[in-house]
């Protein structure tokens, strides 16, 4: 079955870095792009980072544009995202997921999260 792991984060203080991995099973995974989301309590949950299947193309939303990198190594089926200078505003919970082709179906799955908090 498909299933998302995300580990990696943690407490850190403004300014510091983090870096999230996403482990991937149950399905092919160089053949579809990686999403990241955040959400934090109360609120609803933002896209932060998409790679795509190769790896080649990236995007971020703008507030994290310079700071975060998000990669892939699809020979270890993981993918990560790299936080620097990470803001008070960047505590979250963070999500990695992807929309999975089963069948003739298309099927959203996403990982249980890993809790980033920044804070002095």
């Amino acid at each position: 079955q498909v299933q998302f792991v995300e580990s990696g984060g943690g407490l850190v203080q403004p300014g510091g870095s983090l870096r999230l991995s996403c482990a991937a099973s149950g399905f092919t995974f160089s053949n579809y792009p990686i999403n990241w989301y955040r959400q934090e309590p109360g609120k609803g949950r933002e896209l932060v980072a998409i790679v795509s299947n190769t790896g080649y193309s990236t995007n971020y939303i703008d507030s994290v544009k310079g700071r975060f990198t998000v990669s892939r190594d699809n020979a270890k089926n993981t993918a990560y995202l790299q936080m620097n200078d990470l803001k008070s505003e960047d505590t979250a919970v963070y999500y990695c997921s992807a929309v999975i082709l089963e069948g003739t179906e298309w099927q959203p799955y996403r990982g249980q999260g890993t809790q980033v908090t920044v804070s002095s």
